[in-house]
């Protein structure tokens, strides 16, 4: 009797429990229905994410966005890459997020890359850990020390390349901005120097990149398989690398107490006594940063080359710029510094307005790990927000005549505020690029190489923004050399 007892409470328990549960849902989704954006979820489990990705793939790819925009507002719902999302276009909406800490939201990335990436990224990890690594490589990426091995490493290559042009020549800007990005970038993060096992490494990097967005299926023969295999070859030389370190730190601690100045990332986390920065943390995020090498600062350097092609003022006055700059230290017996490439404002506009109507970075993913309310817009807990930087960038009410190539537009002065929230090209925040001073400072070597050694002939071609942007013939330009060369007093001066 007790027992049948016992089971009616259990069960009774169970029931009420049940139908609290069931009435909290019905009641959960009663308040998100009337506070969620405005919107619609689309199809079921595709949600709108075909209609997203056909207009990516279109010459206006922001049009999915402002379709929305006009008809619901700066934010509103959806359903993008399986997940109900709450898109916003508004500049202090993606502010507010970005700068958010873990405690709201957390990075969100589609399957496949997030299973290239690996748990330890810090593409994908937070809190104190995410800005122990952040803090560690961006105080690097800033020093003077990398800048100058920057820059010496960017004019050997571009002069190594350059020198072997003729007239006449046809170059594909992209490939060739490929090539030296990778080999600069990778010297940087784990100092590799160029030859047959930086080509190695670079070969797989291209094989390991194609399947970032990818189908999440790993059976051999896939893409996502063949790319996680080839991170495999990367890990196993990167670990070598790592290995010799470790012992090379080792050996210069019994034999002195000073620490040496770090030549490159890998030095600089290895040098880190902190538990947590293992091996496998290590690598996988050392293979992590070379994407801007293989794809964002190659992309930069091919979209300025094709936006000054089509602006015969913008790309006059660039020249006179950095020829005065050349002329000027070459008069005074001295090499172009770091500082001086930096220091050359119209040069420093044109990067910004590539940026901005380039897009290189056209969104970011956050998931919310709580309900938050901002500026009145309701997101739920597990819900994504996509951060449409394209459509902030072009944002007339921002930006006069978007669509257009204006460097000038930067002579205007802003209030720091204002941009920081409508200029995001490198994200923001917690998470914002450690990278971004040295992608201008590579951009910018390369083309002042460039405009003041060359005249060229462009031929048409066409940016494609989807998986990521790029142009679809690589940028192919026909090329003169001007009739006087200035090197640095470390080359001859040709005639």
């Amino acid at each position: 009797m007790k027992m049948m007892i016992f089971y009616y409470y259990c069960w009774n328990s169970t029931l009420v429990l049940f139908l609290l549960y069931v009435v909290y849902g019905s009641w959960r989704r009663l308040v998100w229905r009337r506070k969620l954006p405005p919107g619609s979820v689309g199809l079921p489990f595709i949600g709108e994410t075909i209609e997203f990705i056909s207009s990516s793939y279109s010459s206006r790819p922001e049009g999915f966005m402002d379709k929305r925009r006009l008809k619901y507002g700066k934010v509103f719902k959806s359903h993008l890459f399986g997940s109900p999302t709450i898109v916003t276009v508004d500049a202090e909406i993606s502010r507010i997020v970005l700068q958010s800490d873990s405690s709201s939201f957390v990075p969100s990335y589609p399957k496949s890359l997030t299973e290239l990436m690996g748990e330890s990224s810090i593409l994908l990890i937070s809190g104190n850990l995410q800005k122990k690594i952040h803090g560690l490589i961006g105080s690097f990426f800033k020093s003077g020390y990398l800048k100058t091995q920057f820059t010496d490493d960017m004019e050997t290559h571009v002069h190594a390349l350059m020198d072997g042009w003729e007239d006449g020549d046809r170059i594909l800007v992209q490939d060739e901005a490929k090539q030296i990005a990778f080999k600069v970038l990778v010297r940087g993060l784990i100092g590799m120097e160029p030859g047959e096992e930086m080509q190695y490494l670079m070969e797989q990097f291209q094989q390991f990149i194609g399947g970032l967005i990818s189908l999440p299926i790993k059976i051999p023969g896939s893409r996502l398989h063949r790319s996680l295999q080839a991170k495999k070859r990367m890990t196993k030389i990167v670990k070598r690398i790592i290995n010799d370190r470790r012992r090379e730190k080792k050996k210069n601690r019994s034999c002195s107490n000073q620490q040496q100045q770090p030549r490159d990332v890998i030095d600089v986390l290895v040098n880190d006594d902190s538990p947590k920065l293992t091996d496998d943390l290590i690598s996988d995020n050392m293979i992590d940063l070379f994407i801007p090498g293989e794809d964002s600062v190659p992309t930069l350097i091919t979209l300025l080359v094709k936006y000054l092609s089509e602006s015969p003022a913008a790309l006059l006055q660039i020249e006179e710029e950095n020829a005065e700059m050349k002329t000027s230290k070459v008069t005074k017996g001295e090499e172009l510094v770091w500082t001086d490439y930096l220091s050359m404002p119209f040069t420093q506009n044109v990067i910004s307005e590539t940026l901005r109507l380039g897009n290189i970075i056209s969104g970011i993913m956050r998931r919310a790990t709580r309900d938050i309310e901002i500026k009145g817009h309701f997101i739920p807990k597990g819900w994504c927000v996509f951060l449409y930087f394209r459509s902030i960038h072009l944002d007339r009410t921002i930006y006069d005549d978007p669509h257009t190539f204006n460097p000038w537009r930067w002579q205007k002065k802003k209030k720091e505020e204002e941009e920081r929230s409508s200029f995001t090209p490198f994200g923001g925040g917690r998470r914002l690029c450690p990278g971004l001073d040295l992608a201008r400072l590579e951009a910018t070597i390369f083309l002042h190489h460039l405009v003041t050694n060359f005249t060229w002939i462009a031929e048409d071609d066409t940016v494609v923004n989807f998986p990521t942007v790029r142009l679809k013939s690589g940028m192919p330009i026909r090329i003169t050399r001007k009739k006087k060369r200035i090197y640095p007093s470390s080359h001859t001066c040709e005639c």
